[in-house]
């Protein structure tokens, strides 16, 4: 799937957007598991901008979790702080049937 990207002005805004969000997914031992995927997934088609929180991991492994998860469920990521990552998809175009 493509990753979504975003321009510096549009991540600003999705920022700010993002700030008095609390975490929808935690990401725990176990790591990031097909079953943690979909939950990210079903949480971005429910809001189109969600915090998750990776817990347990360093740098370079947030990182690496930060670059599947956007390729895996065609989302942007807004920011990485911390261990707090923030994701954005925009919710897609319904057919209305006309």
């Amino acid at each position: 799937m493509p990753t979504l990207m975003l321009d510096k002005a549009e991540r600003k805004a999705l920022a700010a957007q993002a700030h008095p969000l609390n975490p929808v997914v935690l990401l725990g031992a176990a790591g990031l598991t097909p079953a943690v995927l979909q939950e990210i997934d079903r949480a971005l088609r429910a809001h189109e901008l969600i915090k998750v929180r990776l817990a347990g991991m360093d740098r370079e492994a947030r990182q690496a979790a930060r670059d599947e998860i956007t390729d895996s469920t065609s989302s942007a990521a807004v920011q990485l702080v911390g261990n707090v990552l923030v994701l954005f998809r925009p919710k897609p175009e319904e057919d209305t049937g006309i």
